[in-house]
């Protein structure tokens, strides 16, 4: 989500009739992660209404519904998602902005009261997964493979260069540098506290979509290359099967205790041992590869939202499924009317 200021609500395109199924609100709609997952159930038939805190996000034009609402910091954060979803009928919520997931939390029960369901992730969880240094903390205390990391400059020491210094709460590769020097990284962890500095890791780099049950039993794993990445997000990738790979992404979630969907991203070293980097809480922005290779874990997830005791499936996948990502371009008025596609296939009279 970004801080564009925008207006209250784009005018929609389908509203909610007597008779119009329930939808499903889909926040974050205009990153990668909200993008896949609003494809994802249009493509299955669901009425979706897609909310971002930025009136352009690209993933409003791919919904029947396009709001605009508050960042997750804002103090009327639930209150707006609570107005969409009776505004347009909407009986279930799926986020896919970690940063919303503790409002999301203190806000279930109002939800619930208004009709919306939600699968809350563990806040403490999440908390965990936001902190890079935490995150450290945890692994190490369970013992799950994890880069020698340091908050401060007086734990250098015990970090191996050379080093790859990073926000504590962060996403993608924003912020992120490769340092060579153990001077150069203790002036950065000293000149900002919200830095921490890990041992960069060599070998084959990975990341994996998880699936938690409620009762914490893991639902899939979906192991991917990962080839190419543009600012912190793969372009290129292809899933693969790992017994390694799929136990360290279960002990790391086991770890930290979360429920609901996962992104896990390591890296397997040249000596064939598997590293955890970091655990976030949410859909990630390579979904689409997962999908294709025939783990839906938003159906899953959805199933789950609105029936917090259904038994969720085991999901199965595809091993050797390649991803090529490219840019697609969505159009709309000022007014929030789509446009025409002009690159979309023209029907061709016989």
């Amino acid at each position: 989500m970004t801080r564009s200021p925008a207006p209250a609500v784009p005018a929609p395109r389908v509203a909610a009739g007597p008779r119009t199924p329930p939808a499903v609100l889909v926040t974050g709609s205009g990153g990668p992660a909200g993008v896949a997952v609003v494809r994802r159930l249009v493509a299955l038939g669901h009425r979706v209404v897609a909310a971002d805190a930025d009136w352009t996000a690209a993933g409003g034009a791919l919904a029947d519904v396009a709001v605009t609402v508050p960042r997750a910091d804002h103090p009327r954060f639930v209150d707006a998602l609570i107005g969409v979803a009776t505004a347009y009928g909407a009986d279930a919520l799926v986020p896919t902005v970690a940063e919303e997931l503790p409002a999301l939390a203190a806000g279930a029960a109002r939800l619930a009261a208004a009709g919306v369901a939600t699968w809350p992730a563990p806040p403490a969880a999440v908390r965990v997964c936001c902190d890079k240094a935490r995150f450290a903390e945890r692994m190490r205390a369970t013992g799950v493979p994890h880069p020698a990391t340091a908050a401060r400059a007086a734990d250098l020491p015990g970090v191996p260069g050379p080093w790859v210094v990073k926000p504590r709460a962060g996403r993608g590769s924003r912020g992120v540098r490769l340092l060579a020097t153990a001077a150069e990284v203790a002036a950065a962890l000293a000149a900002d506290p919200d830095l921490v500095a890990q041992s960069r890791l060599a070998g084959r780099e990975w990341t994996a979509d998880a699936l938690v049950g409620r009762d914490g039993e893991l639902r899939t794993v979906v192991p991917r290359w990962r080839e190419e990445t543009r600012a912190g997000i793969s372009v290129k990738g292809s899933t693969f099967d790992s017994a390694a790979v799929t136990a360290v992404v279960a002990d790391a979630l086991a770890a930290v205790g979360l429920t609901g969907p996962a992104n896990v991203q390591g890296f397997v070293g040249d000596d064939g041992r598997v590293t955890v980097v970091e655990v976030n809480p949410r859909f990630s922005g390579g979904l689409p590869l997962t999908l294709a290779a025939g783990a839906d874990v938003v159906s899953a997830y959805l199933t789950g939202v609105r029936d917090p005791d259904a038994d969720l499936p085991l999901l199965w996948f595809t091993p050797g499924v390649r991803m090529s990502r490219y840019h697609a371009e969505t159009y709309t008025s000022d007014d929030g009317r789509p446009v025409a596609d002009p690159c979309a296939p023209v029907a061709v009279r016989a």
